[in-house]
């Protein structure tokens, strides 16, 4: 089984910068862990849940 590689849809770069971050609700609720993948061609930025806390704080 062959590993895919992550690409660009807008530019088709195959390298990225990595963000890790966290995206709170509207309400402030339910955090969000988010990875980003950003683009080192054109910036485009994608993103990729690392699930979600209620109560992780970290």
């Amino acid at each position: 089984m062959s590993k895919q590689q992550l690409t660009c849809p807008l530019c088709g770069n195959t390298e990225f910068k990595k963000e890790e971050g966290r995206m709170d609700s509207r309400w402030g609720v339910t955090s969000h862990k988010i990875t980003l993948m950003i683009c080192t061609h054109c910036r485009f930025i994608m993103q990729f849940s690392k699930g979600r806390s209620i109560f992780d704080f970290d």
